[in-house]
């Protein structure tokens, strides 16, 4: 036995080095593949360069030659005008000899006013251009240098991701981060980022893939509209040039929290259908099964039709209680609030002629109604012959004189006791109660034709927050409890 282990081992460490022969010949091949790669590239490079230095060479010939032209046609021009003058000279020199001789005052005036125009009296004997051409040289010892100095890019260094510049509000992560020395080289950075429950380092097992940004050109970027679903996010940038990216910085862990959960449809209306965080309802849901039970309660022997099972679908894992029923068309959150201070969005369909959002305590009876109970508090809104939004608990009611929002936002303090719903676009306070919450919060939800989709994973909104302040600070601002009527 010993000596089969023996084998058994050493057949499976020539299968390793098998293996890594193969790889290792594998890698050879790409060393020598990329190194022609990386030659042909650079003959590419100095192809470039050279047809570049070729162009500027002949641009700059070009303009020494229009140089050239240009002068010695201003040199043969005067040269011409001299030529002219000299020949003009000449003649006027043989008529004023022949003149000496002339008798007549008014002739010999006459001549000697041609002798004094003469042209050559007018020609200036200095070049019109100098000869110099030095003013067109060029001095390539600075680019010599700087050719002389070109070598491989280097790998970047890692950027430095700067705790303290990170921010995390209204589910936006901005991220910022400094390199270590200054490189004029990079070109851009890549950032990644994925989701993580744990708040130390990132872990090999049982993480996420990295989520990847590419092409960032600043030191800063803001990751938006994230759903909140875990407590943490990694996050880590790398540097990249032309050529090459550098390694990642060390990643850090932003915290993330917020309140996640679904709807909960072991307990919702069977004339609701239920999926995650949207619930429609279905006005057929429940029928089958109401005609089962009529069946059933006139059946003499009383025992159940087997055809219940077949008309409800769902799951038959209820918890402790019973399905909502009746006119309590009522699905339940699968997350209690027990502590802090949490957010969360519903946004109405627009067939949706009747719906409640708010909270209750897990006592709410099956037949029972959002804000008809003094364990439930809730914002209601009729869609029925014309548009109203009241606030209700306990079966009181207050009507709210302001226009339906197209998404209502949820705030519960659960610690200061207070829950407010806003207009989630505008961040309009609609509603406050205010109380002491003694047992744990379902998010609740009724709904009555049409559909609702809920957004969870949300963070407490800025605004909400500076809102909350002012409203805590203001006696009488909003509605208390024994104010509903």
């Amino acid at each position: 036995e010993t000596l089969q282990r023996i084998v058994t081992n050493l057949a499976n460490k020539n299968g390793e080095i098998h293996n890594f022969i193969d790889m290792l010949n594998h890698t050879i091949k790409n060393v020598q593949v990329n190194s022609a790669n990386a030659i042909s590239e650079l003959d590419e490079e100095f192809d470039g360069l050279y047809s570049l230095l070729d162009e500027m060479k002949g641009s700059m010939a070009n303009t020494i030659q229009q140089e050239e032209a240009r002068k010695i046609q201003a040199l043969q021009d005067q040269l011409s005008q001299c030529s002219n003058a000299l020949e003009s000279s000449e003649e006027l020199l043989e008529l004023a000899a022949q003149s000496l001789d002339i008798k007549d005052p008014g002739e010999f005036f006459k001549v000697e006013n041609i002798v004094t125009m003469a042209s050559a009296f007018r020609i200036s004997l200095k070049p019109a251009v100098s000869d110099s051409m030095t003013h067109l040289m060029v001095d390539f010892a600075l680019e010599r240098r700087m050719l002389q100095a070109v070598n491989f890019l280097p790998v970047p260094k890692a950027p430095e991701i700067d705790l303290a510049a990170c921010l995390v509000a209204d589910n936006c992560i901005t991220v910022s981060w400094r390199m270590p020395e200054d490189d004029s080289r990079i070109d851009h950075f890549v950032l990644e980022y994925r989701k993580t429950n744990f708040d130390g380092l990132p872990r090999v097992k049982d993480e996420q893939h990295w989520e990847l940004v590419d092409y960032i050109k600043a030191t800063e970027y803001t990751l938006s509209g994230l759903k909140f679903d875990t407590k943490y996010m990694n996050v880590r940038v790398q540097a990249c040039n032309k050529a090459v990216a550098g390694d990642y910085s060390d990643p850090v862990t932003l915290e993330t929290k917020a309140f996640v959960f679904s709807l909960d449809s072991t307990s919702s209306h069977l004339n609701l259908k239920v999926e995650d965080t949207y619930v429609e309802w279905d006005p057929t849901g429940g029928k089958g099964q109401e005609k089962v039970k009529g069946k059933e309660n006139k059946s003499r022997s009383g025992a159940p039709s087997p055809k219940r099972t077949s008309v409800n679908t769902r799951s038959s894992a209820r918890g402790s209680r019973d399905h909502f029923t009746g006119e309590s068309y009522t699905v339940l959150g699968d997350t209690a609030v027990e502590s802090g201070q949490h957010y969360w969005e519903v946004r109405a369909q627009k067939d949706c002629k009747s719906y409640s959002v708010g909270v209750t305590y897990r006592s709410l009876g099956k037949f029972d109604q959002l804000g008809k109970t003094n364990s439930s508090w809730c914002i209601h809104v009729n869609n029925w012959l014309q548009t109203t939004i009241s606030a209700k608990h306990n079966n009181k009611t207050k009507t709210l004189d302001i226009p339906v929002p197209d998404r209502i936002g949820v705030y519960c303090d659960f610690d200061g006791g207070q829950l407010a719903f806003y207009n989630a676009n505008s961040k309009q306070l609609l509603h406050t109660f205010r109380t002491k919450f003694t047992q744990p919060l379902l998010p609740g939800f009724m709904i009555w034709c049409g559909g609702l989709t809920v957004s969870t994973g949300l963070q407490v909104p800025s605004a909400v927050k500076t809102l909350q302040k002012s409203e805590n600070g203001l006696s009488g601002s909003t509605s208390s409890l024994n104010n509903i009527a």
